[in-house]
């Protein structure tokens, strides 16, 4: 992390820039107190969907049972009403 004046980030302003979008990050100050941060952004990395589906085939399968008595034993086991949520899973 580079600090740099307010005054130096306006008349180089432009390489500044580069910089940052080669990957550095600076600190500006006015009156040398630090003031903002400028750094890059982070770009959301796209995965092409055949990827999206190995990596989803790769997770543990979850077991529904297991699950159900693990919620019940933190949560305890009485329901609201007639709906059960993990019916639907069972089925």
């Amino acid at each position: 992390m580079k600090v740099i004046s307010q005054r130096e980030f306006r008349n180089n302003s432009a390489a500044v820039m580069d910089a940052v979008e080669a990957g550095e990050t600076f600190h500006v100050t006015r009156n040398g107190v630090e003031i903002a941060e400028l750094r890059p952004i982070r770009r959301r990395q796209q995965v092409a969907t055949e990827e999206l589906v190995e990596r989803l085939r790769k997770l543990p399968r979850v077991d529904y049972e297991e699950m159900r008595r693990e919620s019940d034993e933190f949560f305890g086991e009485e329901r609201v009403g007639d709906y059960d949520p993990w019916e639907r899973a069972r089925g």
